[in-house]
């Protein structure tokens, strides 16, 4: 069994998406709030929260965005896809993210690219 230690170290993460393809792949915009698929081989459970410090391409901030896991890709897909967790959104800071990320996929946010989740 996991001590509480070792499950709160889990809902921290540190996620960089440098290029506008990496953003693509990752962003869940049909999410209320929108979210970010986060490849990750860490366990998680539907409904659990986790904190992410967000680096989006050259920008030295480092975004954190509260989080919901809404959407699980285990290790074990046959989909090709990769193992991760689909985080929607939950805190203040969401609505920055979000303006940020539009940003940066300006043109090509509704094509028809598959990506990690869809």
């Amino acid at each position: 069994m996991e001590s509480k230690a070792s499950a709160a170290r889990q809902g921290v993460m540190s996620v960089a998406l440098r290029d506008r393809n990496q953003i693509y792949q990752c962003y869940m915009p049909f999410l209320k709030s929108g979210g970010l698929f986060v490849p990750t081989d860490k366990s998680f459970q539907l409904g659990d929260e986790v904190f992410l410090l967000l680096t989006l391409m050259d920008d030295p901030t480092r975004y954190p965005v509260t989080g919901k896991v809404v959407w699980l890709t285990p290790k074990t897909a046959i989909s090709g896809r990769p193992a991760g967790i689909g985080l929607q959104f939950t805190g203040m800071e969401a609505a920055t993210v979000l303006k940020k990320i539009d940003t940066y996929l300006a043109g090509i946010v509704n094509s028809d690219r598959p990506t990690h989740t869809l």
